[in-house]
C-alpha cells in the first residue's frame, strides 16, 4: 500500500443546473489546497453563485480556464449536482468524481457511462466519519433547519400572499404554531429558530431518545409526540406552520401526513416539505425538479416543496461544505491517492457507490436494477 503524499489534481466546474449556486470549494480553501502542493483547476464564473469572481480563485493560485473539458481532465472533480451524461463523456478514465447522489435526479445514462469508464464516484450525503455521523447531511440539515424558519415567516406575511401573521408571539397576540416533523438535526435548529422568535412548538418523532435529547438542547419543556395519528391529525388542525424533515413510511402505512390529514388544515396554514426530493413528509407534496421544485396551493394550504433549499444561502452552504472537503482531500494526499483512502476509511468507503467501474452500492442497484457488488472483494485488488 502507497503511503507517499501525492500532489492532487482538482477540477472545480461551473455547474449547469441554474437553481444550483453551491460550491464545493470557496477561494480560501482552493488556497490551503495550494499551500499542501495540490493543484486546482477552476472553470471560468463557477465561484458566481456564491459571490465570488475569478480574480478571487486566480489571486490564491488557482488555474482559471474556459472550456469544461479541462475541469474533467482533473484526477478528482469536485461537483455538487449529479453528473449529467455529458459531464460523465468528459470524465477521463479511472478519475475521482464526488457529487450529491440526490437519486431523484440521477440520470441512469450517467451510471452506464460511469461504469463504462471505471471511475470512482463518492457521493457527498452517504459518506460518514469516524464517529459514524454523517457530515454533509448535518451540515446542509442545520442550514436547512434554519432555512426552513425564514421561509415559514417570508409565506405567512402579506408581501407573499400569507395571511399575514408574524411568525413567533407578541404580548396580548397568540403565538404562532408550529409543527415539526422530525427530532433530527434539520428539526432540532428549527424548533430553536422558532421556539426563539416566540413560536409555539410541537414536535413528533418516534424516536424517543431524539425527543429527550431536543427538549435537553433546547433547555426547556417543548410539546413532544410520537406518531400517533390522532394526536397529529388534531395538532395539524391548528398549526400555522407545518416543517417535514422525514422521508415517507414505505408500506401499509403510507405518508406520514395524508391528504386526509392537510384537507383537514387550517386554510392558510403552511407546508414545508424538507424531505421533497427523497419522496416527502406529505402525500399532497409535488416537485417539478425542471423548475427547482413547486410552491402551490393545495386545500387552502400553501406548500412549499423546493429541494436544496440550502442552495439560497449559497455562500454559507459554500463554506460550511469546504469546511468538510479541504481536511478530506488533505488526507487523500497525504495516503497517496484515492485508492488508500478507500481501504483505510470505513467512514469514507461508505461513500462510495462506483469503484473503478464496478456498482458498490445495493439500493442503488435496486434503483436502476442493475448488479451491486461488495466492494470488499475489489480492494484487494488495487
Amino acid at each position: 500500500m502507497n503511503h507517499d503524499k501525492k500532489g492532487l489534481t482538482i477540477g472545480l466546474p461551473k455547474e449547469e443546473h441554474e437553481f444550483e449556486k453551491r460550491l464545493a470549494l470557496t477561494p480560501e480553501s482552493v488556497q490551503l489546497l495550494i499551500e499542501a502542493g495540490h493543484q486546482v483547476i477552476v472553470e471560468s464564473e463557477a465561484g458566481l453563485g456564491i459571490n465570488y469572481s475569478d480574480s478571487k480563485f486566480s489571486e490564491v493560485g488557482a488555474t482559471i480556464v474556459q472550456n469544461k473539458a479541462e475541469v474533467f481532465e482533473a484526477d478528482i472533480v469536485m461537483k455538487i449536482k449529479p453528473p449529467t451524461p455529458k459531464e460523465v463523456d468528459l470524465l477521463k478514465e479511472n478519475s475521482t468524481l464526488f457529487s450529491l447522489l440526490q437519486l431523484a435526479n440521477y440520470s441512469p445514462k450517467s451510471i452506464e457511462k460511469l461504469l463504462k469508464k471505471r471511475v470512482n464516484a463518492v457521493a457527498y450525503e452517504m459518506m460518514a466519519d469516524n464517529k459514524l455521523s454523517f457530515p454533509v447531511v448535518n451540515s446542509i440539515s442545520e442550514i436547512e433547519g434554519s432555512a426552513a424558519i425564514l421561509i415559514a415567516a417570508e409565506l405567512l406575511s402579506n408581501e407573499s400572499g400569507g395571511k399575514g401573521i408574524l411568525l413567533g408571539g407578541l404580548p396580548g397576540v397568540s403565538p404562532t404554531e408550529v409543527v415539526i416533523l422530525g427530532a433530527g438535526i434539520a428539526g432540532s435548529v428549527a424548533a430553536r429558530a422558532a421556539v426563539a422568535l416566540g413560536a409555539s412548538v410541537k414536535v413528533f418523532d418516534n424516536d424517543i431518545s431524539k425527543l429527550r435529547d431536543i427538549q435537553r438542547n433546547l433547555g426547556r419543556t417543548l410539546y413532544t409526540s410520537t406518531f400517533h395519528p390522532s394526536v397529529l391529525k388534531n395538532i395539524l388542525k391548528t398549526a400555522d406552520v407545518v416543517i417535514g424533515t422525514l422521508k415517507y413510511i414505505t408500506g401499509s402505512k403510507g405518508f406520514i401526513v395524508t391528504e386526509d390529514y392537510v384537507r383537514e388544515m387550517k386554510k392558510g396554514a403552511v407546508i414545508i416539505d424538507l424531505s421533497v426530493d427523497q419522496g416527502g413528509c406529505f402525500e399532497t407534496s409535488e416537485c417539478d425538479f425542471s423548475k427547482n421544485g413547486s410552491i402551490f396551493e393545495k386545500f387552502g394550504v400553501l406548500h412549499y416543496c423546493v429541494p436544496n433549499i440550502s442552495s439560497r444561502v449559497s455562500r454559507t452552504a459554500s463554506i460550511a461544505l469546504s469546511n468538510i472537503f479541504v481536511p478530506l482531500l488533505l488526507d487523500i494526499g497525504e495516503l497517496g491517492g484515492i485508492n488508500d483512502k478507500i481501504k483505510m476509511d470505513l467512514g469514507f468507503r461508505h461513500g462510495v457507490y462506483v469503484y473503478n467501474g464496478k456498482l458498490v452500492n445495493t439500493p442503488m442497484g435496486h434503483h436502476f436494477n442493475l448488479p451491486a457488488h461488495d466492494i470488499g472483494l475489489f480492494l484487494s485488488a488495487f
